[in-house]
């Protein structure tokens, strides 16, 4: 009898392994494979034909030369080095930076599961923020900077600053820890990007011709179509953000659309009173602000606070972009700083106003509107760390590089126009 308890006892503790072992959702599945999917494309040709539109002429197969380079180099980094810093054990400096067991995605194989998805699911949806979050820099130092000195300084910069903030925020970091909110990169995404464009452009000084000559945009319709590739692409950035096809995704979704949709006609709105015309670009421009807003707070809020998120933004990034900007005199070319720094400061901050227990099913207030007005204090915290640190470490290795290579192309150079100097290709 006791034999016989004994092998019930042990087959019991299998089927009970048995459940407890984590399955793949091929729904899951299904919505990851196609939100990564709809990430990268907000990369390639994304971004490239929004930026490619707002630089000159001269200048458009350097911007999008440099936007595509970048998604192959950086998926290289991140298998290699990237995703072991972002999401592995760091041990006794886990707080900060994650280990080096994962190094060329070592263990990562066809059995490996995150949740209800295989790991290299995770890992590749990982990979598209890894990619787009460098990408978003290079339209703060349009115009000036040498190719190979971009490929080096962002190859440091993805190992030294993205994969640290992304690990304190996503891979069991301090400020994860701490509670900071961030369902789709407001902070490790879009102020870590826009603080370090707004270095960059400073290091590099202003483009020739800058306040005295014409450097608008050479194809506006071009920008539209790119920001239109971010628009759709957003819905895998944010609602795949879940990492599962449910409620809180098709909420996610819900929101996006609403608070890019609100902040596209704020800013039109407002571009409207101060000029006596609405721009395409500023249409354009409006709408990405309102997707950057949103992003920390898209796992979180109702269409209301999504609607208040838009309207804020669209309003607070028109004016970083026109008049903070001609105020303080820096040359950031394709409003890096003003849109992504400052709409991601917007959005975390009102992620912790209108972050609410209803979405996310919590048993405790969420945010300032569930009557928790201490998650503001908490956003802010994680809003100053990844200032500070983005900022110091970006002028680094921003020096770094300028010793070893230099930063910015010859004044020769620069009037006759990247396209020619750093590639030997033009647009007819």
């Amino acid at each position: 009898m006791a034999a016989a308890s004994l092998g019930l006892l042990a087959t019991a503790g299998t089927a009970f392994a048995q459940e407890e072992a984590p399955a793949i959702s091929s729904g899951d599945t299904a919505w990851m494979l196609t939100s990564t999917a709809l990430v990268l494309l907000m990369t390639i040709p994304g971004l490239a034909l929004f930026y490619g539109g707002m630089v000159r002429k001269k200048n458009v197969v350097a911007m999008t030369a440099q936007n595509f380079a970048l998604a192959a180099i950086m998926t290289v980094v991140w298998m290699v080095i990237g995703y072991s810093l972002a999401f592995g054990d760091g041990g006794a400096m886990n707080a900060y930076i994650g280990g080096l067991d994962n190094l060329f995605l070592s263990g990562l194989g066809v059995d490996a599961v995150s949740g209800t998805i295989p790991e290299s699911v995770f890992m590749m949806f990982q990979m598209t923020f890894a990619i787009i979050t460098p990408a978003l820099i290079t339209g703060a130092y349009a115009d000036r900077m040498k190719f190979s000195s971009m490929i080096f300084f962002m190859v440091l910069w993805s190992i030294f600053v993205y994969a640290p903030v992304c690990h304190w925020v996503w891979g069991g970091g301090f400020l994860g820890q701490d509670g900071v909110l961030d369902f789709a990169g407001g902070t490790v995404v879009h102020i870590n990007a826009g603080i370090a464009g707004l270095i960059a452009c400073l290091v590099l000084g202003p483009r020739k011709g800058f306040g005295t000559e014409n450097l608008a945009p050479h194809n506006v319709v071009l920008t539209m179509i790119g920001a239109a590739f971010l628009w759709v692409g957003w819905f895998g950035f944010n609602a795949g953000s879940q990492l599962a096809a449910d409620g809180r995704a098709g909420m996610a979704m819900a929101v996006t659309q609403i608070a890019a949709a609100v902040a596209a006609v704020s800013w039109m709105a407002v571009e409207w009173i101060m000029h006596r015309k609405p721009t395409l670009l500023g249409l354009a421009t409006g709408a990405v602000a309102g997707l950057v807003a949103i992003t920390p707070a898209a796992g979180f809020v109702d269409p209301m606070g999504a609607l208040w998120i838009g309207l804020g933004s669209g309003v607070i990034c028109y004016f970083a972009s026109t008049s903070l900007k001609r105020a303080l005199g820096y040359d950031d070319a394709l409003d890096v700083f003003g849109v992504h720094a400052v709409g991601g400061i917007v959005g975390a901050v009102l992620t912790g106003v209108f972050a609410t227990a209803a979405i996310t099913g919590a048993d405790a207030p969420l945010g300032a509107i569930d009557g928790n007005w201490g998650q503001v204090g908490v956003q802010i915290k994680g809003i100053v760390a990844t200032i500070i640190y983005s900022g110091i470490a970006t002028f680094v290795l921003l020096m770094v590089t300028k010793i070893f290579l230099g930063l910015r192309v010859t004044p020769q150079e620069e009037v006759e126009g990247l396209d020619i100097s750093q590639h030997g290709e033009v647009i007819h």
